[in-house]
């Protein structure tokens, strides 16, 4: 075993100890006693119901999590990737051909193994817990859906950087960082108008009190909603939710038809002002910039890491390519993208703590912001008492706790 296989075995080991470790301190944290913030807002059956729900997932990702480790070590350690890339240059197939099937194999086979557990998690756990609305023709239609797609954009965009890395030569790396980038701002306008809608039906808002004190709130905002959507989120889950997407003409804003069964017409201009402040504070292109500059770093590394020949022996290969190396320069680099992941939460988090202060300042009632946060949280069944270090390693937006209790810092007329 060469120094690369012991980094990334030992990575591999650590962040599931990590994770094992944090999920039994996030469900120690769990507290019989009911925060006093969300008194009569949950019942003792719900907020024992919101707990159980907390342990049920946590168990099953951690034996979801546990299989997925045994089996790679399995793979990697007899000789599975080498087996697979020996078995494909049997056949009278191009070099590029070879990468995208030894790459595509892959992927379908790890998305058949975790097909009965996404199964489980939709049609068991969630429909014990009064989630599911997910039926069994959706289910399926969803995955073929998202295997054609996976296909008609996954395909071409890894044939592309795989050519680059074979036939560019040393700035192989820089094309490959152009044509991604060029590729996810393309996306950021075809997938609110063509990609979304083929999974869920976007009907605009129609006329009345909700639509009339929208458009009265981002008038007063100077914020041009090209488009206000409501979303059929029911028709996989009963939880509540709400997003923004999109650039220019193309941003639109999706509310789901359970949240605006479930809130008021204030709560839900409170919703709508929280989205529009994190297009406001320019967090969305902070993160684009943070991801276009991260895809710089690591198509650079990886045409470093591509020439190591320890990097192949440590799985085994008997030949160098860069389709096995895009993979294992994947595995090599998790634990750096696992400290970078931790930066991004923190950032993450400070950005909805900035959202709910913009959606305060502007509307001017702590209130409504506050009753929304309370609702979603009985409503998803979320986790009232998180243990802080599993919120440091896995949270992107703040504990709703956190979230209520800054926002009643906030100087205000309310």
């Amino acid at each position: 075993m060469n120094i690369y296989a012991i980094v990334i075995l030992s990575a591999l080991l650590l962040d599931y100890l990590i994770g094992l470790i944090t999920n039994i301190q996030n469900l120690r944290s769990l507290s019989h006693e009911l925060p006093k913030e969300f008194e009569g807002v949950y019942d003792a059956e719900t907020y024992a119901k919101s707990q159980q729900y907390t342990r049920v997932r946590t168990q099953f990702g951690f034996i979801n999590g546990t299989f997925d480790v045994f089996l790679l070590l399995v793979f990697w350690f007899y000789g599975g990737f080498n087996f697979l890339d020996q078995w494909l240059r049997g056949f009278p197939f191009s070099e590029l051909t070879y990468g995208l099937l030894f790459i595509g194999i892959l992927v379908i086979a790890k998305s058949i193994i975790s097909l009965p557990f996404s199964i489980y998690s939709t049609f068991v756990i969630e429909e014990q817990f009064g989630f599911n609305k997910t039926s069994p023709k959706t289910f399926v239609l969803d995955l073929l859906k998202g295997m054609l797609l996976g296909a008609l954009i996954g395909i071409p965009l890894l044939a592309g950087i795989l050519a680059f890395f074979m036939y560019a030569g040393d700035w192989a790396w820089l094309y490959a960082w152009a044509a991604v980038t060029l590729f996810s701002l393309v996306m950021q306008y075809v997938a609110p108008t063509w990609i979304m809608p083929l999974f869920n039906k976007f009907t605009p808002l129609e006329e009345g009190e909700l639509r009339n004190e929208i458009e009265e709130y981002t008038e007063k905002v100077n914020f041009n909603l090209s488009g206000l959507f409501v979303i059929d989120g029911s028709k996989r889950s009963s939880k509540s939710n709400a997003f923004f997407t999109g650039f220019g003409k193309n941003k639109r804003v999706a509310l789901y038809d359970t949240l605006i069964e479930n809130h008021t017409t204030q709560e839900l201009v409170a919703v709508l002002a929280h989205e529009i402040g994190h297009y406001k504070k320019k967090h969305i292109i902070k993160g684009m910039v943070i991801s276009v500059v991260h895809t710089a770093v690591l198509f650079f590394l990886l045409s470093i890491f591509l020439e190591e020949r320890g990097l192949f022996d440590a799985f085994y290969m008997d030949q160098m390519s860069v389709y096995a190396g895009l993979v294992f320069f994947g595995m090599l680099y998790a634990p750096i993208e696992m400290i970078l992941s931790i930066f991004m939460q923190m950032s993450s988090r400070k950005h909805e703590f900035e959202a709910d202060a913009y959606a305060v300042e502007t509307t001017g009632n702590k209130q409504d912001m506050i009753s929304t946060l309370k609702k979603l949280s009985k409503d998803n069944l979320s986790n009232l008492t998180p243990h802080p270090w599993y919120v440091f390693l896995n949270y992107s937006h703040p504990p709703v706790l956190e979230r209520i209790r800054a926002i009643k810092a906030l100087k205000t007329r309310n």
